[in-house]
């Protein structure tokens, strides 16, 4: 069975950082791409960032381009979100997604269970 679990969430001032951890296990995500969406109060999901299995190709959200880095270690089946520059618009839970049958775009069918972060201003 596939488990994402996220960590690293929390409480931070605005201008702070936060680095977000996903844990997948069940199987090797060596090929998947994965990536972050948030959703904050009273709003929809939306997209964060992406990463493929190579690492090598990124993609981000405008609202957090240059703010945010997204990378992932294969070994270890970990991927990571570094949140610097934080706003409290930035404010949401944070989810980690895979998506095990990507070609270019990007549809997870995994889903960790939330982080919260909040970013007072």
């Amino acid at each position: 069975q596939v488990q994402l679990v996220e960590s690293g969430g929390g409480l931070v001032q605005a201008g702070g950082s936060l680095r977000l951890s996903c844990a997948a296990s069940g199987r090797s995500f060596s090929r998947y791409a994965m990536g972050w969406f948030r959703q904050a109060p009273g709003q929809e999901r939306e997209f964060v960032a992406t990463i493929t299995w190579s690492g090598g190709s990124t993609d981000y959200a405008d609202s957090v381009k240059g703010r945010f880095t997204i990378s992932r270690d294969m070994d270890k089946n970990m991927m990571y979100l570094q949140m610097d520059g934080l706003k409290p618009e930035d404010t949401a839970v944070y989810y980690c997604n895979a998506d095990s049958h990507y070609e270019g775009i990007y549809h997870p069918n995994y889903w960790g269970q939330g982080t919260q972060v909040t970013v007072s201003s």
